[in-house]
């Protein structure tokens, strides 16, 4: 296949041509020439934004991206770190379902009102005690305090 101008890039992989310049900018990615004022690339960057994506759908920041790439630009990835991304998703799908299942029980509650609910109650206190934690954790953060600082 060779190579490809950033339009073409653009275009087979649906990332717009800012969003490939940034990537390029930051590391992500690499340009190999330029013919004129336009970008070059090797035909495996599109195997490298298809890595890229599917980090940012996984959750991974673009930093954390960058990380799981070699110097060479080939994918040398952390398991341990998909582990606990993977631990990360399993918890979020967990909280879901229990967010899932609380509102088809308020849609189809008979109750006159969801407040009388022995369900509906039993529902908000297993809300609650889920954020506190993570409430929490952000008032450290607030007034531009940093925790430990």
């Amino acid at each position: 296949m060779g190579m490809m101008d950033i339009g073409e890039v653009a275009e087979r992989s649906g990332v717009p041509p800012s969003t490939l310049r940034y990537y390029e900018e930051v590391g992500l990615i690499r340009s190999i020439s330029r013919h004129g004022l336009r970008r070059q690339f090797d035909a495996d960057v599109l195997l490298t934004l298809s890595l890229i994506e599917l980090g940012k759908t996984a959750g991974f920041s673009l930093t954390e991206i960058a990380g799981m790439f070699g110097k060479d630009g080939r994918p040398d990835i952390p398991r341990d770190q998909l582990r606990a991304k993977a631990d990360d998703l399993q918890r979020q799908m967990l909280d879901l379902r229990v967010l899932r299942d609380a509102l088809r029980h308020v849609a189809e509650c008979p109750a006159p009102s969801h407040l009388e609910c022995p369900t509906f109650r039993k529902l908000l206190k297993a809300a609650t005690r889920r954020r506190i934690p993570c409430s929490r954790s952000r008032i450290g953060h607030q007034g531009g305090q940093r925790p430990g600082k």
